[in-house]
């Protein structure tokens, strides 16, 4: 299997060769559910109208592959095959009609949840989702045609994709709407962690939550999400910071990211929001971050937050299909709910800021690459993440 380069030059010089043409490589392919990632050879059609063809670098794994993989996901079993994998970063081999953004050898950023520009989500101040190209887990073919780019080289069948990216392979076709420019392409591994942990942590704790100097914040689940939006808050200026998570080997993360307080639910029988109440003088957080998808833990977080402003942000990704457990008078004492995708971030427009911003050394968010390994050894990846060894596991192809 050959490897990647770090470099825009050999990436320009491999276009040369390949532009128009099917391109052979090798892809960690999800055939059914809970079944290992196989590596196998694929063929990847080139770029139609408006899309993107790139050679990706450096993946990783993000807990929305493992739910995808498991058939957690509404779409179930009929997406399979398919090729995970959305956090990434890479360089562009070849472009399609009508892509000016974006040239040959330039390196990118893949985003699931795209920005057209053109319509009215795009326009709007107050939202990050675009009416074509926002994220949908339901979608696995290609928005131009319906169909897919990628195709088995042993049998011709095609291959699914995956959350506008798919990017579990040395290479990829994406919509022009979900690829972001990289100026100037540093700091390759992190800029690959900015297609989503990063970029939906820190968003959800300034765009949504608005965190603000002297705030206090409550954070659950202290995930690679969780760690980045408390990286976020304590910029911000946050005076305390909890930490709420089952693990506490995760407590000692959390302190170099920035969490100043932390809450174990199984140490104790009492509530974890009677607790942070207790920890902050009885009235609760200013802010709390959900960011484990589970309703049960949702409610801890609404109430963990105070009365006549307190608010929860939804940062996880809820498989489940079980409603808000909340009864709408609880609505009443001025708590508020809200949810998140991508943190609020804009990816095209905005995305660079935020990229700029986290890469100040204050910010520290090396800390969430816990492991590098090979691509061949995807599925340990995939399992030192499903077993909370990992925040993010960087892969190079």
């Amino acid at each position: 299997m050959t490897t990647a380069t770090d470099t825009s030059t050999a990436a320009a010089a491999s276009s040369n060769a390949t532009a128009g043409k099917v391109i052979t490589c090798y892809a960690a392919v999800a055939r059914g559910p809970h079944e290992p990632l196989v590596l196998e050879e694929i063929e990847v059609d080139p770029p139609q109208k408006m899309e993107v063809r790139l050679r990706i670098l450096y993946t990783s794994v993000c807990h929305t592959d493992l739910s995808a993989w498991r058939s957690e996901v509404p779409e179930g079993e009929r997406a399979f095959p398919r090729i995970l994998g959305h956090e990434a970063v890479g360089v562009v081999e070849s472009v399609g009609e009508g892509v000016t953004d974006v040239g040959e050898g330039d390196h990118v950023i893949p985003i699931f949840n795209g920005e057209c520009g053109d319509c009215a989500y795009c326009r709007s101040a107050t939202s990050n989702l675009c009416r074509r190209y926002r994220v949908d887990p339901l979608r696995s073919v290609m928005r131009s045609d319906g169909a897919c780019r990628f195709r088995s080289r042993a049998d011709g069948r095609p291959i699914f994709h995956f959350l506008n990216t798919s990017t579990f392979s040395q290479y990829t076709v994406l919509d022009s709407a979900c690829v972001v420019n990289i100026h100037p392409p540093r700091h390759l591994k992190m800029m690959s962690l900015f297609s989503c942990c990063v970029s939906t942590g820190v968003g959800a704790a300034w765009n949504v939550a608005n965190v603000q100097a002297g705030s206090s914040v409550a954070i659950f689940g202290l995930g690679a999400l969780g760690l980045a939006a408390a990286q976020g808050a304590k910029v911000r200026g946050a005076s305390k910071i909890i930490g709420v998570d089952i693990n506490s080997q995760k407590f000692i993360k959390g302190k170099a990211m920035g969490v100043t307080d932390f809450v174990n639910p199984m140490d104790s029988s009492k509530p974890v929001h009677e607790r942070i109440r207790e920890m902050t003088g009885g009235g609760g957080v200013d802010h709390s971050l959900e960011c484990v998808g589970n309703p049960q833990v949702l409610r801890e977080a609404f109430l963990s937050t105070h009365d006549g402003w307190g608010q929860t942000v939804l940062v996880g990704i809820y498989s489940t299909s079980q409603l808000l457990p909340l009864h709408p008078m609880e609505l009443f004492d001025g708590r508020s709910i809200t949810g998140t995708i991508f943190g609020g971030v804009k990816g095209k427009s905005q995305l660079h800021h935020i990229a700029h911003r986290c890469l100040q050394p204050d910010m520290n968010m090396e800390e969430l690459i816990t492991h590098e390994l090979p691509f061949e050894k995807i599925n340990e990846a995939m399992q030192l993440l499903a077993d909370g060894k990992a925040l993010r596991c960087i892969m190079h192809l």
